[in-house]
């Protein structure tokens, strides 16, 4: 399987890795999700290569993850907004990073703590079933084939 090919797998990680399997655009995404907006913002927050940073913006743009808005006429100027389509990606790019202070926080714990504003705790992510609410583990799945595509 090549890079280049992913987004045409049978396979639907693939094909998301092809949206948001690199690097910087997760980084971009984190940013987003802590409100960032504006690519003078990103590229500060980034220190990415402008260039870089135009070509993944245009490409999440492309893909509909972010909203390219005019916030100003004179001169042009856009703030990127995520779309419904990117702000589902929120419990992915949750889970990666309490996944990321579970084994690689340093001694003093997390950078970042994420406080829910319903019940006011400060909690970690975890996967549960849609059917039943109860937590999922790899343990606890096993994947069936849908009878609609061949795998």
């Amino acid at each position: 399987m090549k890079w280049n090919n992913l987004a045409s797998e049978h396979c639907s990680l693939a094909r998301s890795l092809a949206v948001v399997g690199d690097r910087w655009t997760l980084l971009i995404l984190r940013e987003a999700f802590l409100r960032v907006r504006r690519f003078d913002d990103f590229h500060a927050r980034l220190g990415i290569a402008r260039r870089v940073l135009t070509e993944r913006l245009n490409s999440l743009v492309a893909d509909g993850i972010f909203d390219k808005v005019a916030y100003e006429q004179r001169p042009a100027r856009f703030e990127y907004r995520l779309t419904d389509k990117g702000l589902a990606l929120y419990p992915v790019i949750l889970s990666l990073v309490h996944w990321g202070d579970a084994y690689y926080a340093d001694a003093g714990g997390p950078p970042i703590l994420h406080h829910h504003k319903t019940c006011g705790h400060t909690f970690r992510s975890i996967l549960a079933c849609s059917e039943c609410g109860e937590e999922v583990t790899a343990r606890d799945v096993t994947p069936l084939a849908n009878a609609g595509h061949a795998v």
